[in-house]
């Protein structure tokens, strides 16, 4: 009988079981259909918030600096050349490469047996002229002399043979008598011409004296500029290059024999393009006198020189495009000619424009700035000047943010979170900047990092343990809602 009672116990659980098995099989296929054919309720997407950098658009007055390269040079080079030939026979202590030399020291001084003996050949011929010119003058006045002797002579030959004459007329004298008077009156006449020819041929003579003393004189000052030129000077002060002679060789007229640089009268030339230059010109088209700073990198060490531009090249060059300024360097310690520098010159000042970041523009000259629900707006603004990273821009985003930099994921009508300069740095100490959560924010945060199947546990609990104090760093903040999507 008890074994009756168990056996019905147990076909009874056995039926439950099995009843209650089937149940289940049929709950859980019904709530796998169920699933696979119920569409999913619609979720509400969440905008995407960005988080950018923006700067202030303020309008003031700038100086642009328009930047270049260019040659440092001398603005008195000279080439020392031997204007004679000859051998050298003395040099200055400082001719050699670098050497400074001061204004009227000698530098070269060449052999002056030969000019020597030019200048006492050419005195010589100087004096042989004077010597001359002195026989001829008194030559001629001893010619004169006697032409005033035979022209009185003359004279009394004509007033005798007048009165023989007279005297033949009235019978007194004879016919010889009057022939010899006037044969005598004749010969004195021919005298006189002849003394008259004299004359001639020594002032002839003289002018021929005054001839050759005038060469002797030429022949002598050039005697003496060639002996001259056998001594080479410095014409004003400054430093050898490319010294090319030593002592005792030999050189040939106009041979080169080195370089003299003023090394502290500088410039600095340097190209710019036309539509630049056109920004150095005033309203009456002249090139203004702007300054001009020249920088040096030297081992890290910048060398820098000012100045003022001082003139433009007069053509614009064959095969070279733009303008050719020239500027001198009134202030430039350790510049030498030769020097390749950076150059920045100091344009005039533009009033009420704006200086942004080059990144914020975009290829159509256009701006994002924020509104105020914090979303993009685009604004076309006047590109004046690129300054190197940044450039000077008009237009109405005067007191607005500006978008520091363009993005692909940026544009109009976006959300974004502005990022002000200034608001993410952080204490001195390099402590981070703190900020209290309320518990909404708190709660959020934390079923997000508990939701987070990728976090690794160690950073899990890192994470939430910094949530869990009352100070939260404000980095960590952005960087979970920038993932969480607000």
């Amino acid at each position: 009988m008890r074994f009756l009672r168990q056996s019905m116990i147990g076909l009874f659980l056995a039926a439950a079981t099995l009843g209650f098995l089937v149940l289940a099989a049929d709950l859980i296929g019904g709530a796998v259909q169920q699933r696979l054919t119920d569409t999913p309720p619609e979720r509400a997407p969440r905008e995407r918030v960005f988080s950018v950098n923006v700067v202030r658009a303020q309008a003031g007055t700038e100086v642009p600096i328009l930047q270049s390269f260019g040659a440092v040079q001398s603005r008195r080079t000279l080439e020392l050349r031997a204007a004679v030939g000859g051998r050298v026979v003395e040099l200055a202590p400082d001719f050699e490469e670098g050497g400074q030399v001061t204004a009227g020291q000698v530098l070269v001084r060449l052999d002056r047996s030969d000019a020597l003996a030019e200048v006492a050949r050419a005195q010589s011929a100087v004096r042989d002229a004077e010597a001359e010119g002195r026989d001829a003058d008194r030559a001629l006045a001893l010619g004169l002399d006697e032409l005033a002797a035979a022209e009185e002579q003359a004279a009394l030959r004509t007033r005798a043979f007048d009165r023989q004459r007279d005297l033949g007329e009235r019978g007194v004298g004879t016919a010889t008598a009057t022939e010899t008077a006037e044969l005598a009156a004749s010969s004195a006449r021919q005298a006189v011409l002849a003394r008259r020819q004299v004359v001639t041929q020594t002032e002839a003579r003289v002018d021929n004296a005054v001839r050759l003393l005038s060469n002797a004189q030429i022949a002598l000052e050039d005697a003496q500029r060639a002996l001259k030129e056998t001594t080479i000077t410095a014409p004003f002060d400054g430093a050898l290059s490319e010294t090319s002679v030593v002592e005792g060789r030999l050189v040939s007229a106009n041979e080169r024999l080195a370089e003299l640089i003023a090394p502290d009268d500088l410039e600095i030339s340097f190209r710019i393009s036309t539509a630049q230059y056109a920004r150095l010109l005033d309203a009456q088209g002249r090139l203004i006198k702007a300054e001009v700073t020249a920088r040096l990198d030297v081992a890290g060490v910048d060398l820098e020189a000012r100045g003022q531009i001082t003139r433009a090249g007069a053509a614009a060059g064959e095969g070279a495009s733009g303008r050719l300024i020239f500027a001198s360097l009134t202030q430039a310690p350790g510049f030498k000619p030769g020097d390749f520098a950076t150059v920045h010159v100091r344009e005039p000042a533009l009033d009420d424009v704006i200086r942004l970041p080059s990144s914020a523009l975009d290829a159509t000259g256009a701006v994002l700035v924020l509104d105020a629900e914090n979303r993009l707006e685009s604004i076309q603004v006047s590109v004046l000047r690129r300054v190197g990273d940044d450039v000077l821009v008009r237009g109405p985003v005067e007191g607005r943010d500006v978008i520091e930099a363009r993005s692909p994921l940026l544009g109009a009508g976006i959300a974004v979170k502005p990022l002000r300069p200034g608001a993410d740095e952080t204490a001195q100490g390099d402590v981070p900047n703190m900020i209290a959560l309320t518990e909404e924010r708190r709660a959020k945060l934390v079923a997000f990092i508990e939701g987070n199947s990728r976090m690794p546990q160690e950073a899990k609990a890192r994470v939430l343990a910094q949530l869990a104090e009352p100070q939260v760093p404000a980095r960590m903040i952005e960087r979970l809602e920038s993932r969480m999507g607000g």
